[in-house]
């Protein structure tokens, strides 16, 4: 068997394998959208983040390549990596793509995956990285649009015209995706920055964005060099040994600079007794900067590794694991859980997060197999890549698939593994019309907090749950909890109000009404008609529930108002008159006295006037 023959054979393996696991993950993915997002998964209260969101962030960091590349050829005119820049971008469309289809399972409302595009939440991370995403993966499909358009299919004037389009718009369209994703690579660090005491020691840190935008350039630049080898393997590629050894090179110097930054962070905030102290946590982060780490840093550093087809593929391989076990360890494996709480990926979830990446494999081997994806222009010379498909049938020998070929091949395939899943399915899966419920697990850390709202050291401890459990209101059809009488403003859009938008001064009230905000939606000096009733008479103005209806709550028939007490006031108001009432009740007049919630200040208040006499 030559060697065209020997790598459509291989490659027809491999396609086999991947539908496998494509087939076994559609079986999965009815389930868990004909189910919902708790039947098909393992994760819960504690654990909101599962396997679907660290393979996530793998996925972004493979796709790190793409923008590297695509700067350094369009931007800084380095035609020596042209040969590899369209692999590079068929890599981080993939990736991106992965990231978004894993996003639909993710989401409980996966059709409302629009809901960032029209409505602003400016001041979330997620909607930066939403916005990036959609935008990154936009430019992705205008960076491999050309190559789509080279082919046969699309000979008309047309096509070619917007060919000549995208060529044209290249450079503002490389630098916008430089720029996004510059910003997504290390904004996905940012959701981490928020639960600091979630996150473990050892990978926590406020430079997480530097270093998933670093990693995320190292693990590009040997994702490229593996793409390089398996190309070879599958298509006949011509090997480019010399611009992988030089990428190689590259990530490197890229290695070194992020490990120096990771355990120089350590050091800087005394967490380095953390890696010595024998828990499992401490080998498992050694394992991640050795083998992950240093060792892939040593091998590229060595002109001889370097150069040779075994040292850069061990070295990318590293590399991968270095950096898979940091997202995952960070969001995953080392992801602080209450006692008693945990996480077990479910079946359903596994096969969706391998049918994923199977697919993503499925594309590539398809675009490889009839797209120029080699080479920027085909000289005339070269056989097309676009030649008919042609099966030897006087021998035997396969040497590429017919479309009625691998129509009848793979249909066969689908009903093998498709029938084989759904019965390995638990008994009743297929028939019950609701699977079973994901446990939920009780607020942690609501029990009791500590209130400091004008930031004056005056603590109060507040027991949230004794406070909710007497905060109780007969209606129609039963009781509900009256958390209007703490929480008094509902924002729209479930914004989250702050203390300090009522409650600007310890004593004095002020106005929560925005004024500004309310000229700008209402259309600007036009729309003062619509609060304002009468001609320059500003006490005319309608009540904030007269447009506002569902947006604030009503206290009986006591109508909303805009003026907030100042913070002595309303914590004082909120809680002595029902301190009063239990008091009376239940008798307990310990209830009412100042030192029931002022603990602390009244214990100093009795040091400071025990050391006065």
């Amino acid at each position: 068997m030559n060697t065209s023959s020997r790598s459509l054979w291989n490659r027809t393996l491999i396609k086999d394998f991947l539908w496998v696991c494509v087939f076994v993950g559609l079986v999965a993915a009815v389930l868990r959208f004909t189910m919902g997002l708790g039947y098909a998964t393992g994760m819960n209260d504690t654990t909101p983040w599962g396997l679907w969101i660290a393979l996530k962030l793998t996925f972004v960091a493979m796709a790190g390549g793409g923008f590297l590349l695509a700067g350094a050829v369009y931007i800084f005119h380095l035609e020596t990596y042209r040969p590899i820049l369209r692999p590079a971008i068929l890599i981080a469309f993939l990736g991106y793509g992965s990231f978004i289809v894993s996003l639909l399972f993710d989401l409980g409302l996966p059709w409302h995956i629009y809901m960032p595009i029209l409505h602003r939440q400016h001041y979330s991370v997620m909607f930066e990285i939403a916005w990036c995403v959609i935008l990154y993966f936009t430019v992705l499909n205008l960076e491999f649009g050309p190559v789509i358009l080279e082919h046969p299919w699309f000979r008309h004037p047309i096509f070619r015209r917007g060919r000549w389009m995208l060529h044209r718009a290249t450079i503002p369209v490389v630098i916008a995706g430089i720029a996004l994703s510059t910003l997504h690579q290390s904004s996905l660090g940012s959701l981490f920055l928020i639960m600091p005491f979630r996150v473990h020691p050892l990978w926590y840190s406020p430079l997480i964005p530097v270093f998933f935008l670093i990693s995320a350039i190292g693990l590009g630049l040997m994702v490229l060099v593996l793409e390089g080898f398996v190309a070879t393997r599958l298509f006949g590629r011509e090997l480019h040994i010399d611009l992988l050894s030089r990428l190689g090179a590259i990530a490197g110097v890229v290695l070194w600079v992020y490990l120096a930054l990771r355990l120089g962070d350590l050091a800087a905030r005394g967490v380095i007794p953390s890696t010595l102290d024998g828990s499992w946590q401490s080998f498992l982060f050694a394992a991640e900067i050795t083998i992950g780490g240093i060792l892939p840093a040593i091998l590229l550093m060595i002109p001889r590794a370097r150069n040779s087809g075994e040292g850069l593929i061990t070295a990318g391989l590293l590399t991968a694991f270095g950096v898979i076990s940091q997202r995952m360890s960070l969001s995953l494996f080392t992801m602080w859980r209450p006692d008693g709480t945990g996480y077990t990926p479910t079946g359903l979830e596994v096969a969706i997060a391998f049918g994923i990446p199977a697919a993503a494999g499925l594309i590539y081997i398809f675009l490889g197999e009839n797209l120029a994806i080699s080479r920027q222009r085909l000289p005339d010379q070269q056989p097309s890549p676009y030649a008919k498909p042609r099966f030897d049938r006087r021998t035997g020998v396969l040497i590429e698939n017919t479309l009625s070929n691998s129509a009848v091949r793979r249909s066969g395939l689908a009903v093998l593994v498709i029938s084989l899943t759904i019965a390995l399915l638990p008994s009743g899966v297929m028939t019950t019309k609701q699977g079973p419920t994901t446990p939920s697990h009780a607020a942690k850390g609501w029990e009791v907090m500590k209130i400091d709202g004008n930031q004056a050291d005056d603590v109060v401890y507040f027991n949230h749950a004794d406070h909710q459990s007497n905060s109780v209101e007969q209606v129609k059809g039963g009781q509900h909890v009256v958390c209007s009488t703490c929480h008094h403003l509902s924002k729209p859009g479930d914004e989250v109000t702050a203390c300090w938008e009522c409650h600007r001064d310890v004593h004095h009230s002020v106005s929560i009404f925005d004024h500004s905000l309310h000229q700008v939606e209402l259309g600007g000096n036009a729309g003062c008609i619509e609060c304002h009733v009468g001609e320059h008479v500003p006490n005319t103005a309608k009540a904030c529930q007269d447009c506002h209806e569902t947006m604030v709550p009503q206290f009986g028939e006591t109508p909303f108002n805009h003026m907030a007490p100042g913070y002595k006031d309303a914590m004082h108001g909120a809680c002595i008159t029902c301190h009063e009432e239990e008091a009376k009740q239940q008798v307990k007049p310990e209830l009412a006295q100042c030192r029931v919630c002022h603990q602390l200040d009244y214990n100093l208040f009795e040091l400071q006037m025990a050391l006065n006499h």
